[in-house]
């Protein structure tokens, strides 16, 4: 999304304090700080309309957010080593190779922004191909060959789950992930990815814009599985509320949730 789709809107902090337009966005950037290269973080960011609709009528999730949502966007952005998203959605939403967003590079210790892809299969969009730097794949071992063909052997991360050929396993992919370096993690989804990362217990924060529109039926929800509306799912995960912010114009609500993770063989109550 342009940033000049919609004029500039402030927000306001917890504090009742009022975080206006800020090229540098130092301020914003603080409340999302996780601490500096090495400090392990799995942070997902999605979009909902008011309905809890992951997407509007043209099938990408840029149809229902709005400046607000894009600011934040940006710094999540320029404060991660990596963006993690599923391929359908990569393809859905005509991903690129990625960059840190323009004026906000002071804000990712001077390394480059990365992409990984993650695919049962292995089949890449062709956007994420034409860049200068190639993306790296995560995937289980049916989608091995494809993926290597596609970016090189080396770019692929190859993490077979129990499940399978077309399984990935997700506590190995971001094991992988911190092994190079890239410990500041950031999901953009889908909503199938994301049902995943949490039945995984990988999600260490949620961050949801909420924005003023009503959509209907039809689109997911923001955390979606393969299975028909109504089907039995995993006992809730719960959500402490880190932050919340609030575009004053609009009345889009852009909230920060820290999700706790389970202990090692706990179940969740």
């Amino acid at each position: 999304m342009s940033p000049d789709t919609h004029p500039p809107l402030d927000l306001v902090s917890p504090a009742r304090e009022h975080l206006p337009p800020d090229p540098a966005e130092e301020r914003l950037a603080a409340l999302y700080d996780v601490g500096g290269p090495g400090t392990r973080h799995v942070r997902v960011n999605m979009v909902s309309s008011v309905d809890g609709a992951a997407w509007g009528p043209d099938h990408r999730s840029g149809s229902i957010n709005d400046a607000a949502d894009f600011r934040v966007f940006r710094v999540l952005r320029a404060l991660a080593d990596v963006v993690v998203v599923g391929a359908g959605t990569a393809r859905a939403e005509r991903y690129p190779v990625l960059d840190r967003p323009d004026g906000l590079e002071h804000l990712g210790g001077g390394a480059p922004l990365e992409l990984a892809l993650v695919t049962r299969s292995g089949t890449l969009p062709t956007s994420v191909l034409d860049g200068a730097r190639r993306p790296w794949v995560v995937t289980g071992r049916g989608g091995a060959g494809p993926a290597a063909d596609a970016v090189g052997a080396d770019r692929v991360i190859e993490v077979p789950g129990p499940a399978g050929d077309g399984d990935v396993d997700l506590v190995a992919a971001f094991d992988a992930l911190a092994e190079r370096g890239l410990t500041r993690v950031l999901s953009e989804g889908g909503p199938t990815l994301l049902a995943t990362m949490l039945a995984a217990d990988v999600v260490d924060e949620l961050c949801v814009t909420t924005t003023p529109e009503l959509v209907g039926a039809g689109p997911a929800r923001i955390v979606s599985g393969p299975g028909p509306v109504g089907a039995s799912s995993a006992p809730p995960v719960p959500a402490t509320l880190g932050h919340l912010l609030v575009a004053p114009a609009s009345g889009t609500l852009v909230a920060r949730w820290e999700v706790r993770r389970a202990a090692p063989g706990a179940t969740l109550p």
